[in-house]
């Protein structure tokens, strides 16, 4: 005896066998694709009230459609707040699920719904508006971070600490300006964030499958009601195209490595070697076996979850690389490295941001660093140039004079100027000025400079950036 068809699929009527359980369980997205709940909906109110305007469906139909939709969008809201939203693998992504859901509530007319469209344009339209209104989430962690790091610069543009190089201490820089180096970083990352949302923000829907309608549509309609900026120009590219959703896990990759350099800087900083800094004790744990330990967790955790985001960018780049136009099936796998590196941007933001305004700040410690070390050695060099003396000739001889305070196990200060002056008699009494770390940073008075007149300006134009925004 025959099976009975799939008859409760979109597609079902084509088929005489219904669909092996095991392939729903396997081609099912739902239970990963309910989250655009939400933007699914927007879309069929938006697709549906341009199908009445257009006069494709009746008035009547469509207002119908319109008031169930806002309806199951009330539903499920709840479901998923109460925790009572349970997918069903047949009905196999967030579409058909709702779709069943309208037929269930206002009979047949729903069918009209997904008149001049299919599931490529629709999911394609779905990842926009999600991905759109996450950006805009990030970029607004990402300013509350770079709240936090000019928060801490304004409090120790006056403190000094050693500046590095591959990992050996290189020049003294005041703290501030280190923290700001990161603001730099979050705003580089919040530009990129910004411009991917330019092509992100472009309706495809009207591309139908691959070809377009022949129904008399206006996407412009549409794309205003959605608030985009533009309606996609090919069908073919419209439905296949996942440029954007890898544009923006390059970003988000680009993002995690900035949040990761800067917990590896936390975790080193934190350490008993340094001692720089003291993470929030609540944002430390504890050992199972050594009652003493207090460890940086919090940044540990964000610099090991970097590589979930870059493994998310790798996937979909592995995804696409292969596809003939228009859409495959491959492109289903888009989206779960996409939420997976969402949620993951999202909380490694949500988290640094207070561990970053929660630091104790050991100013003594750093100012202790950035005097041992011959941190000042360079100054010294160009002390000689000032001098007269060519800078590689300078460069040696400091280079001598810094071996034989190692050999003396002494800073270069302590030398004392007549033993400074057997290295050259280019030496005189206001060497001694130049070795001062204070000084040091000072002397580094040039735009994007340490010096903290520089970085207390730079904070100033900063937080006027800030108003110009919010006016």
């Amino acid at each position: 005896m025959t099976a009975k068809p799939s008859a409760n699929k979109l597609w079902g009527g084509r088929f005489q066998q219904r669909t092996d359980r095991r392939v729903e369980i396997f081609t099912a997205s739902i239970p990963y694709d309910w989250r655009l709940y939400r933007h699914d909906i927007a879309g069929s109110i938006a697709h549906c009230r341009m199908l009445g305007q257009c006069r494709i469906i009746s008035a009547k139909d469509a207002d119908s459609i319109v008031a169930g939709l806002e309806e199951i969008r009330d539903e499920m809201d709840r479901e998923i707040r109460e925790g009572r939203f349970v997918p069903d693998p047949s009905l196999e992504d967030i579409h058909t699920t709702i779709e069943q859901r309208l037929l269930e509530k206002i009979g047949p007319a729903a069918g009209k719904l997904h008149t001049a469209r299919s599931r490529n344009d629709q999911i394609a339209l779905d990842l926009r508006l999600y991905l759109r209104d996450e950006i805009d989430q990030i970029v607004s962690l990402l300013r509350g971070f770079q709240k936090a790091l000019v928060g801490r610069a304004r409090e120790t543009s006056d403190a000094v600490m050693p500046g590095y190089t591959h990992l050996q201490r290189a020049q003294p820089v005041v703290v501030a300006h280190h923290f700001l180096a990161y603001y730099d970083m979050a705003e580089r990352d919040r530009r990129r964030l910004k411009d991917c949302r330019t092509r992100v923000n472009v309706l495809p829907l009207g591309a139908g499958a691959l070809a377009g309608s022949s129904f008399p549509l206006d996407r412009e309609m549409v794309a205003r009601s959605l608030g985009f900026e533009a309606v996609s120009s090919n069908s073919l590219d419209s439905v296949s195209d996942r440029d954007f959703v890898v544009e923006f896990l390059s970003a988000a990759a680009t993002i995690m490595v900035h949040l990761s350099r800067l917990g590896e800087e936390l975790v080193l900083w934190s350490s008993s070697e340094f001692g720089f800094v003291e993470l929030p004790e609540s944002f430390c744990t504890g050992s199972s076996i050594m009652p003493q330990k207090r460890n940086p967790d919090v940044p540990e955790l964000v610099r090991g979850k970097a590589g979930r985001v870059f493994g998310a960018l790798m996937a979909l780049l592995t995804i696409l690389k292969g596809l003939p136009l228009s859409y495959n099936r491959d492109l289903q796998e888009d989206k779960e490295p996409l939420f997976e590196a969402v949620d993951t941007v999202k909380g490694c933001l949500e988290i640094m941001t207070p561990a970053v305004a929660g630091l104790r700040i050991d100013a003594a410690r750093l100012l202790q660093a950035a005097r041992q070390g011959f941190l000042t050695a360079t100054e010294v060099a160009d002390y000689l140039v000032r001098k007269g003396l060519p800078f590689r000739e300078a460069h040696q001889i400091v280079g001598k004079a810094v071996a034989e305070a190692a050999r003396r196990n002494v800073e270069l200060g302590a030398l004392g100027l007549a033993t400074l002056r057997s290295f050259s008699p280019a030496f005189e009494e206001d060497v001694l000025a130049v070795l001062e770390v204070h000084n040091s940073v000072a002397s580094k008075n040039l735009p994007g400079g340490t010096a903290p007149a520089r970085v207390r300006e730079r904070i100033a134009q900063i937080e006027e950036e800030w108003r110009r925004e919010e006016d």
